[in-house]
């Protein structure tokens, strides 16, 4: 999870983290005998939340980049992770469908917690507004 908070993850690669996540899980608590027909089973996904109280690794990356998005807008223009994270890089991108940029991830973050309309750059220089509203709303539900 070193440098997560710069991760620009598809939905793909959220689903595959989720995945590889519950099979851990598994391995580490084992299968359960079932009461009714008394054979071993694999933990369903419902049953490994309710043992394991620990956030999905998933809402940690995404908790992590809001941190790290409200840094970045704090800082300026003039300083360099400013215009590499935020800044539009010269050039032509390649045919096909453009990859999710991290300013872009920060967007759809924003829209899960409900702050869709606003500028994230805008409502991270308020610091207060930017942690009640985002951030501690990014916490696992």
């Amino acid at each position: 999870m070193n440098g997560c908070e710069t991760w620009s993850l598809t939905l793909r690669e959220e689903r595959r983290l989720r995945v590889s996540e519950n099979g851990l899980l598994r391995r580490i608590f084992g299968p359960k005998r079932d009461k009714v027909t008394r054979e071993w089973r694999k933990l369903h996904n419902g049953e490994l939340n309710g043992v394991y109280f620990s956030p999905i690794v998933v809402w940690v990356i995404k908790l992590r980049r809001m941190r790290w998005a409200g840094h970045v807008a704090c800082m300026g223009g003039k300083r360099g992770i400013h215009r590499v994270l935020v800044g539009k890089p010269e050039g032509k991108r390649p045919l096909g469908r453009p990859r999710l940029r991290w300013k872009e991830n920060i967007k759809m973050d924003l829209q899960e917690v409900g702050c869709g309309g606003m500028d994230w750059n805008e409502l991270a220089q308020d610091r207060d507004r930017w942690w009640v509203s985002a951030v501690m709303n990014l916490r696992v539900p």
